[in-house]
């Protein structure tokens, strides 16, 4: 058991395009037409905690785009930010926040990603399974229910939505009593065990929760006894493969981890992928014109 505490903005007949504020849903565009998008945001990025991985991937897209010269990134929290986003909705007005999928907004609100064509928050990830060794040969039946586990984006999203309001065993629950056609494939022609006691590693991410509980779900349906640990990812990396952990499901690739991947690959089994779609990147409600971190234009 583990042991660990826990800009090409178009140029059309040579003018530079003005993306004006009636695109946010504004019913008095006329009045407003000379003002755009980016000066009513104030030239700034909503983002998050200062030194989180997306913070500076922010800082980033701030540096490589000439358009966003002059912009700040402006950082508090996540559930800051998340207020912010909710005002902006409210009033339809525009913002451009830090955002990652699975996460709940997505389920509320009419939310789309910005297009970074130059590739600074990288392409769509997936969320991977991996094992220690020996688990196969010794829990032939967990390991086999773990490597069937898949989920939707968009259930997860519409779970950790639900998660606001109620705890995860509760959500969990009703998803499973839901799903338990999917819950059946995943265990089909595995033998029961009796007891069994199997751990498994997971970030105190949401949608690292909810997974986990999950399969917690279905290993139990198995008789299984299962721990779930939150630990940071440096020791969820470590814990499977030094065997003080038997699996997760919790691991971003090919850029959020890759470089705990890379150092531990040869110590645990890759399962693939429970969960296909996972981003990160910048956002806007999808009443916003506005498609592209291109679109934005500089601070004067």
């Amino acid at each position: 058991m583990m042991k660990f505490k826990w800009r090409k903005l178009g140029v059309i007949a040579g003018l530079s395009l003005s993306i004006i504020v009636a695109g946010c849903g504004s019913e008095d565009g006329d009045a407003q037409a000379d003002t755009s998008v980016s000066e009513e945001l104030s030239y700034t990025i909503t983002g998050t905690e200062p030194g989180a991985g997306q913070t500076k991937k922010n800082e980033e897209v701030l540096d490589a785009y000439e358009n966003l010269a002059g912009w700040e990134q402006q950082l508090s929290s996540a559930g800051a930010m998340l207020t912010k986003l909710s005002e902006a909705i409210d009033n339809e007005e525009p913002i451009v926040f830090s955002a990652w999928s699975p996460h709940y907004k997505f389920a509320k609100w009419d939310l789309k990603y910005l297009e970074d064509p130059k590739g600074i928050h990288g392409d769509e990830e997936k969320i991977t399974t991996i094992a220690r060794k020996g688990l196969k040969e010794e829990m032939p039946e967990a390991y086999t229910i773990i490597d069937r586990i898949q989920l939707e984006l968009s259930a997860v999203e519409e779970a950790l939505l639900e998660a606001q309001e109620k705890d995860y065993e509760e959500v969990t629950e009703e998803w499973a009593n839901a799903n338990q056609e999917i819950i059946a494939e995943w265990t089909e022609g595995v033998d029961s065990v009796d007891g069994t006691s199997i751990e498994l590693a997971l970030l105190p991410w949401d949608d690292a929760i909810f997974t986990a509980n999950v399969a917690k779900v279905a290993l139990e349906q198995k008789g299984f006894n299962v721990t779930l640990t939150q630990v940071d990812p440096a020791i969820m990396f470590e814990a499977v493969a030094t065997g003080n952990a038997d699996a997760s499901l919790a691991v971003w690739m090919p850029i959020t981890h890759a470089d705990l991947y890379e150092e531990y690959k040869r110590d645990f089994d890759d399962l693939g992928p429970n969960l296909e779609g996972a981003k990160t990147g910048l956002a806007v409600p999808a009443y916003m014109d506005i498609n592209s971190l291109e679109d934005l234009e500089p601070k004067e």
